[in-house]
């Protein structure tokens, strides 16, 4: 299948073009940013660029993983993002519709869930999220314009019958946390925190974005939310805030021990979980790292099953 993945350059993009090649597919890459993945350097933004993509390469199919992220905030306009994340949508859509596709993969974030009182911790509980999570309240433009180009993907299918699959990543960056200035935590052991709750790895991310192209026109649509399967279930979400070491002491008897070898902390309190149930069971699809691989790495003094680079800077345009 001769497919158009944009964001080809980015962090997911350098891992998911290769796979995909693995596999069989013909892969063309659009970025801003020139990369080794990437053979046509442009915006999503740009609709005759666009159209002449898919007219000179024979497109059959789109994985659309460019954007501008919530650290572009502090870059860029407003308008920007409506430009990229949604009038960019949009071009891929229509192209994609005119193109007579069958399926449509668009990259989305948990991020989009989040409210400000969620982001605070303002519960008495940990909330529990899943795709029937409402109403939504993103925060800021990052996550109001992905809720709305994942509606015009919900609207193309309703109008025109491409199946499109919104796949609501959780955290799979390597670069440190823009709140690691308020945590206790280095970045390594809160990554490692992470996957009880919130993260998933680039490598699972990448599989996920190829399971959702080939299920996809069975589907028709649907959102589903990735993040490595959490051990816990709903009837912890008073405990978790109020002692979450407790609980995962309680699930993984020697995390303290392994936790303390390395000079780590178990997360003190959780106030979100990600609850990625609906792809395992409609999707098919389940992360191979868990929380129990990171502690079986540990007990085997393995390398540790994410990435960590602080020092990694998202690829922009020259």
């Amino acid at each position: 299948m001769r497919i158009l993945l944009t964001g080809s350059t980015g962090w997911l993009g350098r891992h998911l073009a290769p796979l995909a090649r693995g596999r069989g597919h013909r892969v063309v890459g659009l970025d801003v940013a020139p990369g080794p993945h990437t053979q046509v350097v442009g915006s999503v933004a740009d609709e005759g660029l666009i159209r002449r993509v898919f007219d000179e390469h024979g497109i059959e199919a789109v994985i659309h993983g460019a954007a501008l992220h919530k650290p572009d905030i502090v870059r860029y306009a407003k308008s920007a993002f409506v430009d990229v994340n949604v009038r960019g949508t949009l071009h891929l859509l229509e192209a994609a519709v005119k193109a007579g596709h069958d399926r449509f993969i668009f990259t989305s974030t948990t991020s989009l869930m989040i409210s400000q009182a969620i982001r605070d911790e303002r519960h008495h509980e940990a909330v529990w999220l899943d795709e029937t999570t409402a109403p939504l309240a993103p925060r800021n433009v990052y996550g109001a314009t992905k809720l709305a180009a994942e509606q015009l993907c919900r609207v193309q299918h309703l109008e025109h019958g491409i199946a499109c699959v919104v796949l609501r990543t959780a955290r799979f960056f390597p670069e440190e946390d823009d709140m690691a200035h308020t945590q206790a935590t280095g970045g390594p052991n809160t990554k490692a925190n992470e996957l009880l709750h919130r993260r998933l790895t680039v490598h699972d991310a990448a599989e996920a974005h190829l399971a959702a192209l080939e299920r996809a026109p069975e589907l028709g649509f649907d959102t589903f939310i990735l993040s490595a399967p959490t051990p816990f279930v709903r009837d912890d979400v008073a405990a978790l805030k109020r002692d979450a070491a407790a609980v995962v002491t309680r699930l993984f008897p020697d995390a303290p021990e392994l936790y303390a070898r390395r000079g780590w902390s178990l997360p003190k309190s959780i106030g979100r979980v990600y609850d990625a149930g609906h792809a395992e069971r409609r999707l098919g699809f389940r992360c191979r790292t868990d929380f129990g691989s990171l502690l079986e790495a540990l007990r085997n003094e393995r390398p540790l099953p994410f990435v960590h680079d602080p020092s990694y800077v998202s690829p922009k345009e020259p």
